[in-house]
């Protein structure tokens, strides 16, 4: 599981959805389940923009429901303009335990 410790202590402050974002990012293409929402491509790492789209709370964790936008890679027939780029976008929630800030990314739509 991933740590947002700074997200959890940003939590109900005006600061959270910077945080987040921020932590977020830092963990880049392999700390993201993105491959789930990839058509069949490899995710571009260097590409990644995360967008805090709603959140809310229970009692042991914090859930926020984001909007990731990545660029994947398809590769073809080999053809001269191959590879190429596509743009991608899934939405996924993000859970993040109150007690130890682990967190756990579920994809929600592709």
């Amino acid at each position: 599981m991933t740590s947002l410790a700074n997200s959890l202590r940003a939590w109900n402050t005006d600061a959270f959805a910077g945080t987040l974002r921020t932590e977020i990012l830092d963990l880049g293409a392999a700390g993201l389940p993105l491959h789930e929402a990839a058509s069949g491509g490899c995710v571009d790492a260097g590409d990644i923009e995360v967008t805090v789209l709603g959140s809310t709370d229970s009692a042991t964790e914090i859930h926020v429901n984001i909007g990731v936008f990545f660029a994947e890679i398809i590769a073809g027939c080999s053809c001269g303009d191959e590879p190429s780029a596509s743009n991608a976008y899934c939405e996924m929630q993000v859970s993040i335990d109150k007690s130890t800030g682990l967190a756990r990314f579920v994809v929600h739509q592709r």
